[in-house]
């Protein structure tokens, strides 16, 4: 019986193992296969047109009768508005991560940890509608702008989209150092400030690292809200108030208006491409950075 019994066991270890390593295996074979499609609906463009124009012009003019087709504009529309975000978003995501994590009582933490959530909960179409509605008006009068959709807009929304990611994950991240390193600083006469700056966040700093990523990778990514709040101009800014346009954006804009197969159909699927390789160079930058910091 108990030989029986211990076989069932085994048998049942050996299953749960290799359903382990199916999920494992298919998250990778998902990314790839979804790389793929995008790459095979994109790569015939890469024939009828000029990628250096590609990558650095600053024209996109995909419907006249002499089209042009360059991203350089949107790349840094993209990377401008994340900027601009990550500025304003990384002191108070990781600043009220360590003040959710630190410093504030029960009763005030789990009220703020709902509060956080809730705002992560918004869509992101409801963003850009406080985006249209109330921000653009508050940009208006008080920066005395002529239009309130703009960069600036659109890197507040981002803002506020990213923070209780960065909130969670760097709460997270402070509780997961052992208690010891607290009890140790405190000994030793250290301040809670002190504590938290000389000793919690190096500790932490993996885990503070990914929430910055995450946020980075939620501003990159995002559509709607920016499609609706920076003004879709395709130009490259020169302040903080000027319209911008990113590549998701385009991509939401146009492609259902665009012929399947058409130089424009497989153009905004290599914007996609484009998208992919900037993941996957933050990442890589990340897993790199994350590596240095664990060898010293």
């Amino acid at each position: 019986m108990a030989e029986r019994r211990n076989g069932m066991e085994m048998v049942a270890e050996k299953a749960i193992e290799l359903l382990i390593r199916i999920c494992g295996i298919s998250a990778i074979v998902f990314v790839f296969g979804i790389f793929f499609f995008v790459f095979r609906e994109g790569a015939p463009a890469l024939a009828k047109i000029d990628l250096g124009e590609f990558l650095t012009g600053g024209k996109w003019i995909p419907t006249s009768h002499q089209p042009r087709y360059g991203v350089g504009a949107l790349i840094v529309g993209t990377l401008s508005v994340t900027a601009v975000a990550m500025a304003i978003a990384v002191p108070f995501g990781l600043g009220a991560a360590v003040f959710v994590s630190e410093f504030c009582g029960r009763r005030t933490r789990e009220t703020l940890k709902i509060v956080i959530e809730l705002l992560a909960a918004i869509p992101s179409v409801v963003w850009g509608f406080i985006g249209l509605s109330v921000m653009s008006p508050l940009l208006i009068h008080g920066f005395h702008v002529p239009v309130g959709v703009n960069l600036f807009n659109g890197a507040i929304l981002l803002a506020l989209m990213s923070v209780p990611i960065m909130v969670s994950i760097g709460e997270d991240a402070l509780k997961a150092v052992p208690d010891s390193y607290r009890e140790a600083a405190l000994a030793l006469g250290a301040t809670r400030w002190q504590t938290v700056w000389r000793v919690l966040v190096p500790a932490a700093r993996n885990g503070l690292l990914a929430a910055v990523l995450l946020g980075v990778g939620r501003a990159i990514g995002e559509t709607m809200a920016v499609l609706m709040a920076t003004g879709h101009s395709i130009r490259i800014p020169e302040t903080l108030f000027d319209p911008v346009c990113t590549l998701t954006a385009t991509i939401a804009a146009e492609l259902g208006e665009t012929s399947k197969g058409s130089t424009h159909y497989q153009v905004l699927f290599l914007i996609g491409v484009l998208l992919f390789s900037i993941t996957f160079v933050v990442n890589l930058a990340a897993d790199l950075v994350v590596k240095g910091i664990r060898k010293r």
